[in-house]
């Protein structure tokens, strides 16, 4: 990394930035804020900043909510991460004098149905069991904290460290801390590694990572809708809702300025067409938990692609026989809220050399086979990552993870 180098090494690359951050989403510039606030020379390489995951993202800081089966070493990530954003968004809004929308009213967890009450609940006892805090709710409680709720909701649970922010307030504000701790946006795109000139090159450009480093970075499409209650008034519940309606997976984030985020579908495409069917169940599910939405105005419907890998977790660390070359990608439904501890981890390691502990179970060479230099057996199979376009399925499903 760049410790180490020789008084006479560094005046020999004096004009070769320290680092290149490839990707200018909230995971790019968070690093390159981090590495600029260090003193070191940042470029930031991205024809159109913010414009991937990020614009689409509801901006969940849902570490017990999203909890899932067999994600143990994600869901201790997602916590350490969690607990560093109400430092992080001050740390920013000192930096920047920006809003962010950050909010911490809690999330409520409800199941419409009895059905989507037994199924909610099979995954309340999984994270209680990991000691997380979630408190079941009657129905009555339930409507004590959102008189909105839907009366038809047969119960839920209160996760109260599960916050929010606006991902399209975030991203401006990390691009102007970026900018004002020294880094350098260069609008290019970067189409291969070696055109990029630097002493460490950090990879977060998303799904754009699988061309430039070959990972097994796949695009996992996301149709979400934004709604706004009428009269400009802020809508009529504080808390992040999500739950299941009738069998579907649906989450309702309220802003303050009246906006609420409806989501999301997962789909295996690499299109980013708004489907009449996707905006169909999304609206029915919604209005389901919560009535009131049926009068509130339809003000987009938009779709994405998240950076999904074979395991759903971040791919983080240095590549295979690359020491220089550092990627900060695949976190697929949490790219908001593991931002400030990738920007953390990331830039200690372009400071240092020494990787945390805490980035061993994500590094790039979990899934090194032979084809790219490994001496074992590939870590995952190749067909794990066949899609649609490999005969799938391509109805969009609510089923799984969600947008965060």
């Amino acid at each position: 990394m760049l410790t180490g180098r020789s008084p006479s090494a560094r005046s020999s690359d004096r004009a070769r930035p320290d680092v290149a951050v490839v990707g200018a989403g909230p995971i790019g510039l968070a690093i390159a804020w981090r590495c600029a606030a260090r003193g070191l020379r940042v470029v930031v390489h991205d024809p159109a900043p913010g414009s991937g995951a990020s614009a689409v993202a509801a901006g969940m800081l849902a570490p017990v909510a999203e909890a899932y089966f067999g994600e143990r070493k994600l869901t201790e990530l997602l916590l350490a991460s969690a607990a560093r954003w109400p430092a992080f968004a001050a740390e920013l809004a000192d930096a920047t004098g920006v809003d962010i929308g950050h909010r911490t009213d809690g999330t409520l967890l409800v199941g419409l149905t009895g059905d989507d009450l037994a199924e909610a609940r099979r995954l309340w006892a999984y994270q209680q069991g990991l000691g997380l805090p979630v408190t079941p709710l009657r129905p009555s409680e339930l409507r004590d904290r959102e008189p909105a709720l839907a009366p038809r909701v047969r119960g839920g649970a209160l996760a109260p460290t599960d916050h929010q922010v606006d991902p399209r307030l975030l991203v401006p504000a990390l691009r102007t801390a970026a900018q004002r701790a020294g880094a350098v946006l260069v609008p290019q795109a970067v189409t291969q590694l070696s055109d990029v000139d630097a002493q460490v090159t950090v990879v977060a450009a998303g799904c754009g990572a699988a061309t430039l480093t070959g990972l097994p970075v796949r695009p996992v499409k996301g149709q979400i809708l934004r709604l706004r209650a009428p009269d400009g008034v802020a809508p009529g519940f504080r808390h992040v809702i999500r739950g299941y309606a009738d069998g579907e997976p649906v989450y309702l984030v309220p802003r303050a300025d009246g906006e609420v985020v409806l989501g999301a579908t997962v789909e295996e495409r690499l299109d980013t067409t708004v489907t009449a069917g996707a905006v169909q169940r999304l609206l029915r599910a919604g209005v389901d938990l919560l009535p009131e939405l049926a009068e509130y105005d339809l003000v987009e419907a938009v779709a994405g692609l998240r950076p999904g890998t074979p395991d759903n977790a971040p791919i983080l660390g240095p590549l295979p026989g690359r020491p220089d070359v550092l990627a900060a990608t695949g976190h697929h439904r949490h790219g908001i809220v593991l931002t400030p501890i990738t920007a953390d981890l990331i830039a200690d390691l372009v400071c240092t050399g020494v990787p945390d502990p805490l980035l061993a179970p994500f590094r790039p060479d979990r899934f090194v086979g032979p084809a790219t230099g490994g001496d074992q057996e590939p870590a995952v199979r190749p067909d794990r990552f066949a899609g649609p376009a490999a005969g799938g399925d391509p109805e969009p499903t609510t089923k799984g993870d969600l947008w965060s």
